[in-house]
């Protein structure tokens, strides 16, 4: 048996928990959530890295779909448009009943493994989404919502993204109040996107285990977005799972200048550099054409992860492949197929079955589990909190 024969009985016991899928942004930007014109039931491999057939063949079991919005969407627009997310996501599930199920606890993870069908669970990508309310926050919560990435791409009053100027030092008073009401209600504290004294700022406030959904390890790539080594090596006294992206730009240091170039040519074209709608992928892939880029391979991912194993350890990683939220993608994880090529690298490498088990399914569920476990104990001890950003932070 090859590595990737191997790699494919690994996966049918111990199948991908993914940190970090953009498949509902994707389908408001090209359809406007009109799931009849791009049906995920069929072949979609031409205008996203996700539908039905790929997950079944990437061996995903779980799958935290991300309900991001933009962070030009602010106020109680960023509000509708997170609810529009969740909504979609809801849409799915019951389109798609004998692939997809509603997943809101750990056990309901392991269910739908046993059951043959992929754990949907949600992530919200950006602390603008609740408007500095806790409210919303719970009522977030309420819905589904078991992460909440603190940042996207820019600031917001509480908290310091990893790419914009530092404004606050990390977390204001309500940013770690934020922090404290998501131990309390349940919801998983996602790191990924935010400032490196953002993170230290959470792993000091946390009663809970954290997560990065989607981010890798900066001693590799020198890349904001990724986590230094003092907070990967803080991971295990805080049970957290740090979940290594697939993104070029955060993973192969080439690929950062080259992609910054890129993203200058989408804002001259009047896009958003992010833009995945079909025009936004044209304007990229003419740019690409002229000027070929630095190929990341499942390889360049594998030499994350060893890093990431060496100073957190084994039981403290996972995966977030960014699909559908990101224009490129490395060769031999072109979409939601891959993951077996990246279980097969690390099989090369000398990784063992019950490391692997760990990595693709059981930091994943062990992190939610324990998360579930600090709540029902935090419930006992204290009600709801009311604060207000002004009440804390002037």
């Amino acid at each position: 048996m090859n590595e990737l024969d191997r790699a494919h009985a690994l996966l049918a016991d111990f199948p991908v928990v993914d940190g970090h899928n953009d498949l509902p942004w994707a389908l408001r930007e090209q359809v406007r959530y009109d799931l009849d014109r791009l049906d995920i039931a069929a072949d979609q491999s031409a205008h996203l890295h996700t539908d039905l057939a790929r997950l079944r063949a990437g061996r995903v079991g779980a799958q935290f779909w991300s309900v991001y919005v933009r962070t030009d969407l602010t106020g109680d627009e960023a509000v509708s448009a997170t609810l529009e997310q969740i909504d979609v996501v809801g849409q799915l599930i019951a389109r798609y009943p004998e692939h997809l199920v509603r997943a809101l606890t750990a056990d309901d993870m392991e269910a739908a493994r046993q059951d043959g069908r992929i754990a949907s669970l949600m992530g919200a990508e950006g602390g603008h989404s609740i408007n500095n309310s806790l409210a919303t926050l719970r009522a977030l919560h309420t819905l589904g919502v078991r992460y909440l990435t603190l940042t996207h791409n820019d600031n917001i009053p509480w908290a310091d993204s990893a790419t914009d100027a530092p404004a606050c030092g990390g977390l204001t008073a309500f940013g770690r109040e934020v922090v404290r009401e998501m131990n309390r209600v349940g919801m998983l504290v996602d790191l990924s996107h935010v400032a490196a004294g953002t993170m230290r700022a959470a792993l000091e406030t946390t009663e809970a285990p954290v997560v990065f959904s989607h981010s890798s390890a900066r001693a590799v790539c020198d890349h904001p977005r990724n986590i230094p080594d003092d907070v990967l090596a803080a991971l295990p006294a805080n049970g957290g799972v740090a979940m290594a992206t697939f993104v070029p730009k955060f993973i192969l240091p080439e690929a950062v200048a080259w992609t910054a170039r890129a993203d200058d040519n989408m804002r001259a074209h009047g896009l958003h550099h992010l833009d995945t709608t079909a025009e936004g992928m044209r304007v990229q892939r003419a740019f690409e054409a002229a000027h070929p880029r630095p190929m990341a391979t499942a390889a360049t991912v594998a030499d994350h992860l060893d890093h990431m194993r060496e100073v957190a350890g084994v039981d403290h990683i996972g995966i977030g492949g960014d699909y559908d939220g990101t224009a490129f993608t490395p060769a031999g994880l072109e979409d939601v197929t891959g993951y077996p090529n990246l279980i097969a690298e690390l099989l090369t490498r000398g990784w063992s079955t019950a490391d692997l088990a760990k990595l693709t399914w059981q930091n994943a569920v062990r992190a939610l589990r324990d998360a579930e476990s600090v709540a029902r104990d935090l419930q006992t001890r204290r009600g709801p909190s009311n604060a207000t950003l002004e009440q804390l932070d002037g």
